[in-house]
C-alpha cells in the first residue's frame, strides 16, 4: 500500500499537468505613457558627484548644499592629514625608545591612539562621500516634487503625481 505522501505528491503532480495552460498567453500588455519626464537624470547626479564631490549638488540647483559637502569632506581630510602626522611622530619615538620602560609603553599607548584615530577619519570620509552620492541621487528624485501655496486658502500644499500602471 502506497504512503501518503507518496499519494499526495503523485495527486499534486497529475493536477498540475491536468490544469496547466497549454496556449500561450494571449493579453497584451499596455505601457501607460504619463506624460512626465523628468528633468534631471539622478545618474547624472551621482556620476557627477563621484567625480567631483558638489558637482551633483549643483547639477541639481541645491547651491547651498555644496559648502556643506566641502566642509565635511575637508574636515574629515585635515584631521586624517593631522592625525596622520602625529602618528608617524609617536611611531618614530616609540621605533627609537626603550620598549620595555614605562616610556615606551607610553609612546606605544600614544602611537595606536593616534593610528586608531587617523583610522576613524578614514571611515568618515568615506562615509560622508557616500553620503554626497546618494544626496546627489534622492535631489535629483525629488527636483520636480511641487511644495507650493494653494492660491485660495494662502496654506501649503504638498503636489504629488501618482500613475498607476
Amino acid at each position: 500500500m502506497p504512503s501518503k505522501t507518496l499519494t499526495l505528491s503523485l495527486f499534486l503532480f497529475i493536477s498540475v499537468v491536468l490544469f496547466s495552460q497549454t496556449e500561450p498567453d494571449t493579453v497584451k500588455s499596455v505601457k501607460a505613457d504619463s506624460g512626465f519626464v523628468m528633468s534631471k537624470s539622478p545618474m547624472g547626479a551621482v556620476l557627477r558627484s563621484a567625480i567631483i564631490p558638489g558637482w551633483g549638488q549643483y547639477y541639481n540647483e541645491s547651491y547651498w548644499k555644496i559648502p556643506v559637502v566641502w566642509g565635511f569632506l575637508g574636515f574629515y581630510t585635515y584631521y586624517w592629514y593631522d592625525r596622520d602626522d602625529l602618528y608617524v611622530k609617536y611611531k618614530n619615538l616609540y621605533d627609537l625608545s626603550d620598549k620595555e620602560s614605562t616610556d615606551g609603553a607610553r609612546l606605544k599607548k600614544l602611537r595606536d591612539f593616534y593610528q586608531d584615530q587617523r583610522d576613524q577619519f578614514v571611515v568618515y570620509f568615506g562615509l560622508a562621500y557616500l553620503l554626497n552620492l546618494a544626496d546627489a541621487y534622492v535631489d535629483a528624485h525629488l527636483f520636480d516634487f511641487d511644495v507650493s501655496e494653494n492660491p485660495y486658502t494662502g496654506t501649503m500644499q504638498l503636489n504629488m503625481r501618482l500613475n498607476l500602471r
